[in-house]
């Protein structure tokens, strides 16, 4: 500062009020991004302004009522809900893209509008629906986690994206019925050689290269599995922020030169009033021996208790004499605390080590950010101690009776994230486990086959196995903030996998004899396309993540992103592979089984060509 002295803050208020103002200037900052990434990219695709415009608007409309239902619901901005609305605008787009593809298509087929519209939601609609239920799924299975922060989170998300669904649905036909047809340009990447090449070039692999694809998949698997082994799980207070932040900087110099500003403390219940004190004040000096004893491990700062503070009016009463700043012996023990007892409680700072009936007392230690792992070990080090500090006497070499007992426990912020951490992350397997389960029983509302239902999630699950890999090979730790992108990554993956099945049975009530390979064909160039688009549009949008000063939203934002990547190719080559090996009769008859939700299949049911509008006569004319 000016004076030349510098300053250094920290604590865990400080931080918590640190972390506060990072998130509202982060969720501006990706939010502009995202619009940003997302106008580009569209208009690349689309070669449109008013495509783009479109699209932007209703999804504008979506991020709008997104950041509404957090205000309505009563919940606070913190570092995951700070994400949504960017995570909103992303993920809102795929809707528009299927849309709008299909009807550009719809239109270079027959070019009357209205009945392309009409086709348009008839045909993605159910698709479109499922697909967001996965995702929605894939947020909302946060809602088991029991974490306030990512039961709000998940709660928010995962009704939002059924809002732009809806949004979507509603606004586009409506938008697009008053814009005059597109032209002829506004199509034009419908036809676009390079995406139907590479659209080619999968089909061509698809059909002749099935063992090699499969090998290939199963080495990936393998050296995934073993960058698995490598993965640590564990987590640190501060290390989502870059080392050199102020925040960290200023946290480490804590550590360095007082152990750190963590809290870890031992409440001890002496199981009756005035235990404290009582007994020749026996409690006093089993604490005392006790911060002996912790003074071996180096994790931990000088103690701050009851008798460190007996220890400074002790001193005090000593006038000052530096010798005198021990514990002292019963009988003056009991003067001194006669004495404090006569001062008003907000002088005396021995009642911040006392409930007011003295039977509980604490010992507050500071300590470094050490780690989970770490932080384990420490616990399982120190607790031994307590127990014969305590519970054992030496004298007899035997426990303590029941009755002369003390009920000790280790708390504070360091166990409590700690135990967090385990509780969190526990609970974000199960949610992953639900996710599954529960997506695949959506499955079922299109297809009847377990077998293709089963099966058709491989591609979903392989994505996670080599992000999960990555994350072995690259150093990046099992954390909470790590470990939830599995869940919302397979609820965006599944997506592809219902496009991809929802084609290719339309493909194969077209086709007259069912010829799979035929099917398989117009599925991957058909559907291909708007897959590209999207899965490009959700890699960037997640990609611009990284740009946070938070370690776990780079992570979340990068491995999404990679998982996003990965799950576009595995559904567009590894599931139309898995199609072809099932091309035995029983599994063609399974995909065209009628969905269990009965509804308007396409042409199939209503044939549009085929409409008329005639003028009905007068009974009485001729």
């Amino acid at each position: 500062n000016a004076n030349g002295i510098d300053m250094h803050f920290s604590g865990m208020p400080f931080i918590r009020a640190k972390f506060a103002t990072k998130i509202a200037e982060e969720m501006q900052m990706f939010l502009i991004l995202a619009i940003v990434v997302v106008v580009i990219l569209l208009y690349i695709f689309f070669r449109s302004l008013t495509s783009v415009f479109v699209s932007i608007v209703v999804c504008l409309v979506g991020v709008v009522v997104s950041m509404g239902t957090i205000v309505l619901m009563g919940y606070k901005i913190n570092v995951l809900s700070g994400l949504i609305p960017p995570l909103i605008l992303v993920i809102s787009v795929p809707n528009c893209i299927f849309i709008i593809n299909k009807y550009g298509e719809e239109l270079l087929f027959h070019g009357n509008k209205v009945k392309a519209l009409a086709r348009t939601i008839e045909k993605v609609a159910l698709s479109n629906f499922l697909a967001n239920v996965t995702t929605a799924i894939g947020f909302g299975v946060f809602y088991f986690t029991n974490s306030v922060i990512l039961v709000e989170f998940g709660i928010v998300a995962a009704i939002n994206v059924m809002t732009t669904y809806l949004i979507a649905h509603i606004l586009l036909p409506v938008i697009y019925s008053y814009l005059p047809a597109p032209s002829a340009r506004s199509t034009k990447h419908l036809k676009g050689k390079n995406i139907h090449r590479a659209l080619e070039l999968i089909d061509h692999l698809v059909h002749n290269h099935r063992k090699k694809i499969y090998l290939v998949i199963a080495l990936l698997l393998g050296f995934s599995a073993w960058g698995m082994t490598k993965i640590q799980v564990i987590g640190f207070l501060v290390d989502d922020l870059p080392k050199r932040d102020k925040i960290y900087t200023d946290l480490r110099f804590f550590e360095q030169n007082f152990g750190g500003v963590m809290p870890f403390e031992i409440m001890i219940d002496t199981r009756r009033e005035n235990g404290v004190f009582s007994g020749n004040a026996r409690t006093l000096y089993k604490i005392k021996a006790f911060q002996k004893e912790m003074e071996k491990f180096p994790e931990l700062s000088k103690p701050i208790s009851a008798v460190e503070v007996l220890k400074f009016v002790y001193q005090s009463y000593k006038e000052g004499n530096p010798k005198f700043f021990v514990l002292p012996g019963s009988m003056e023990l009991k003067k001194l605390t006669d004495y404090t007892s006569g001062m008003k409680a907000k002088d005396n700072r021995l009642y911040s080590f006392l409930d007011s009936t003295r039977r509980y007392t604490r010992v507050s230690f500071q300590m470094a950010d050490i780690g989970s792992k770490k932080m384990k070990d420490l616990i399982a080090r120190v607790q031994p101690k307590i127990d014969t500090i305590f519970n054992f006497d030496k004298e007899t070499k035997a426990w303590e009776p029941d009755s002369l007992r003390y009920d000790v426990k280790i708390t504070g912020h360091s166990l409590t994230f700690l135990k967090s951490n385990d509780y969190l992350f526990h609970h974000l397997f199960v949610s992953l486990v639900i996710a599954i389960v529960l997506i695949v029983l959506i499955g079922m509302v299109l297809f009847r086959s377990v077998a293709i239902i089963v099966l058709s999630k491989i591609p979903c699950l392989i994505p996670l196995v080599i992000t999960a890999g990555i994350m072995g090979f690259t150093d990046i730790h099992f954390k909470p903030s790590t470990i939830l992108i599995f869940s919302i990554a397979f609820g965006i993956a599944s997506d592809g996998t219902i496009y991809i099945l929802a084609e290719y049975r339309n493909q194969l009530r077209k086709s007259p004899r069912h010829e799979v390979k035929k099917a398989i064909s117009r599925t991957v160039r058909g559907i291909g396309i708007s897959m590209i688009y999207t899965n490009i549009i959700l890699f960037f949008g997640f990609a611009i993540f990284a740009a946070s000063s938070f370690g776990g939203t780079v992570a979340l934002g990068i491995l999404i992103s990679v998982t996003l990547l990965v799950s576009l190719l595995t559904n567009l080559i590894l599931l139309p592979c898995i199609l072809l090996s099932l091309e035995k009769r029983k599994y063609v008859k399974a995909m065209m089984q009628e969905p269990l939700i009965n509804i308007i299949d396409e042409e199939e049911d209503i044939d549009l060509d085929k409409l008329e509008i005639k003028r009905k006569q007068d009974e009485g004319s001729e």
